[in-house]
């Protein structure tokens, strides 16, 4: 039996994108620990694509979320994308920390506005 798919069946919405950003950041943070470069870039596109995809539902006008908060997303969507792109001439430790810490502080955001339901 897969204890994974279990846990994650009873996950609310918020838990899910928590856990996603969550593991998103710590695959990025491995990776670059690693010193793998073909890790570290399928580490980077698959949070490049997460973000593309919370962009994607805050932008829809059916979204209920409140507009400063679906403003704050986009930028910081936009932020991840850059400082994705930019590590295309090599990662360094600041912008992988940076990176990581966005997901941290947003699952964290994601887990309190759960708590607070």
């Amino acid at each position: 039996m897969n204890m994974m798919s279990t846990a994650t069946a009873n996950l609310t919405v918020f838990e899910e994108d928590a856990l996603a950003l969550t593991q998103a950041a710590l695959e990025i943070s491995r990776a670059y620990e690693s010193k793998d470069e073909r890790r570290l870039a399928a580490a980077l596109d698959r949070n490049l694509k997460l973000w593309v995809g919370i962009r994607t539902l805050v932008s829809s006008a059916e979204n209920p979320l409140p507009m400063q908060i679906k403003d704050n997303l986009i930028r910081l969507s936009s932020f991840v994308a850059q400082k994705t792109f930019e590590m295309q001439n090599g990662a360094n430790a600041k912008t992988i920390e940076s990176l990581a810490n966005t997901n941290l502080q947003i699952s964290e955001g994601l887990l309190d506005k759960r708590s607070a339901h």
